[in-house]
């Protein structure tokens, strides 16, 4: 801080700008004084990772580490060994079938899910090990009904009673028909 007063005192240029560079000049003193200048106009200020531990530093070299960085960044679902596509799919399954309306609906997609797990587990393409569960479907539909029968019964809970019906015969008697 030093250098960038005397040079402003000595007619150099202002505080913005930049010195020419001097033959002979050390450059680790020119790098510490063009940091010190940026400091000095607060272009360090309010960075997006101030104060917070970088990404990624520490950690051994991954070879796809712009792929799963992209695949973060962009939300890409569907890509990714079986394995962990079946453990995400498992984990949201019932949520999926609860938005089914038949039984039949809910068969296929278990059937399908079965059908996947088993191909994967023959699969010896290498990548992390299935670990995901077959679902027994008649258990599973079984848990589907009771939930839609719940899902029914609170709607109604919740629903305000409605006023009865008066007759046609009535309103027109009342006259308000």
């Amino acid at each position: 801080m030093a250098e960038l007063e005397r040079q402003h005192d000595d007619g150099g240029p202002a505080e913005g700008g930049m010195a020419p560079l001097r033959e002979g000049e050390d450059e680790v003193r020119r790098a510490r004084l063009i940091v010190d200048r940026a400091i000095a106009r607060g272009e360090f200020d309010n960075l997006a990772l101030a104060g917070k531990p970088i990404p990624g530093l520490g950690e051994a070299h991954d070879p796809d580490w712009w792929v799963k960085g992209l695949i973060q960044r962009e939300n890409i679902t569907g890509l990714g060994p079986r394995a962990i596509l079946l453990r995400t799919e498992d984990a949201e399954l019932d949520d999926r079938l609860d938005r089914q309306y038949t039984e039949k609906q809910v068969r296929d997609i278990l059937e399908d899910f079965n059908d996947r797990v088993v191909d994967a587990r023959r699969q010896l393409l290498g990548g992390p090990p299935v670990i995901t569960r077959l679902r027994d479907v008649d258990a599973e539909v079984e848990r589907w009904r009771s939930r839609r029968d719940a899902a029914r019964r609170a709607a109604e809970a919740a629903a305000p009673p409605q006023p009865p019906k008066t007759s046609f015969w009535r309103r027109v008697w009342r006259g308000s028909a």
